[in-house]
């Protein structure tokens, strides 16, 4: 028999054992699979009540009546066009630097004296979270037995020493200040920890050549602590802005009636979302004030963003 006419009988394909399917099943959707709770959650709680919110937004809703008919921007008109909405926004842009600003620095030095060998660091450590687990209402309870008109303790201390008495409750600067202390009681503990955190993370090689080259502690705090605590900062600064134009429970609370104020003095956004849909029942009016709230910390949060490419950048130049 030649060898031409000798015929070569195909390989059959080699069939892949169910195995080993699953094996590569589990290489390519595995990552998916990790990550998917987050997503799912933040679908639920997040995403959906965001589009719907913006649906309710565009409709006359009524809390009794439920949805009524389309209106467009009309409910983004109205809330634009009352002057309440503009004094709330001075007041929530008021009251977030009165106490972002203040929080991140005394967070930053609270932190930095955490970082040093303490005796009991771990008593104090645990000590300065104590005020993030108080309640709102003890808070609330606290400060306004502090920031009392007639026979508040601050007014009692000035009173003492000669100088006339602080209207916390109705002039606006002052009910904001005290509003703005309450809340730097509260989270001024929770950020100093997080920049702890980030600090803990430098490494000591560079304080033990900057100290060996003669660099004091303040130099050392400005010059290595600071730029290696950039990423930190940044993070503390965002929360603390998206907690600062949310703020509610602070100015709520803040006197018995929580309509921020007779004269609006700490009217915030929030507080006038709540009037309006729980107050006047109108929630495609609530929904509106919600959007726009969204948007303004969508709008700082891309700034924020913005700054600190361009710092990145400057950096990377040098």
């Amino acid at each position: 028999m030649t060898t031409s006419t000798l015929r070569v009988k195909p390989r059959t394909p080699r069939r892949i054992a169910f195995s080993q399917q699953v094996g590569r099943w589990d290489i390519k959707f595995s990552p998916y699979l990790y990550i998917s709770p987050f997503f799912i959650l933040f679908a639920v709680v997040g995403l959906f009540p965001l589009l719907y919110t913006g649906w309710v937004s565009l409709h006359h809703w009524d809390l009794i009546a439920g949805e009524g008919p389309w209106v467009g921007f009309d409910n983004f008109s109205f809330v634009l066009g009352q002057q309440q909405f503009w004094i709330a926004l001075r007041n929530t842009f008021s009251i977030f630097l009165l106490s972002a600003v203040p929080q991140i620095v005394f967070a930053l030095l609270i932190a930095a004296v955490l970082d040093t060998n303490l005796r009991g660091r771990t008593f104090w450590r645990m000590s300065v979270l104590l005020p993030y687990i108080i309640m709102p209402v003890a808070v609330a309870l606290i400060f306004g037995q502090l920031f009392g008109d007639k026979y508040g303790l601050i007014n009692g201390i000035l009173g003492h020493v000669g100088i006339p008495p602080i209207g916390w409750h109705t002039d606006a600067f002052s009910s904001q200040v005290a509003i703005a202390t309450m809340v730097n009681f509260r989270w001024t503990g929770y950020n100093a920890l997080i920049l702890l955190a980030g600090m803990q993370a430098i490494p000591r090689d560079l304080y033990e050549s900057a100290a060996i080259d003669g660099a004091g502690r303040v130099r050392r705090f400005f010059s290595i602590t600071i730029p290696q605590l950039r990423p930190t900062l940044i993070f503390v600064i965002i929360t603390a802005t998206i907690g600062g134009l949310q703020i509610f429970d602070e100015p709520r609370l803040y006197d018995q009636y929580g309509t921020g104020g007779a004269d609006h003095q700490w009217l915030t956004l929030t507080i006038y979302l709540y009037n309006l849909g729980w107050g006047q029942l109108d929630f495609g009016r609530a929904a509106a004030v919600a959007w726009l709230l969204f948007l303004i910390i969508v709008i700082i949060g891309l700034i924020n963003l913005a700054i600190t490419r361009r710092i990145a950048s400057n950096e990377g130049r040098i």
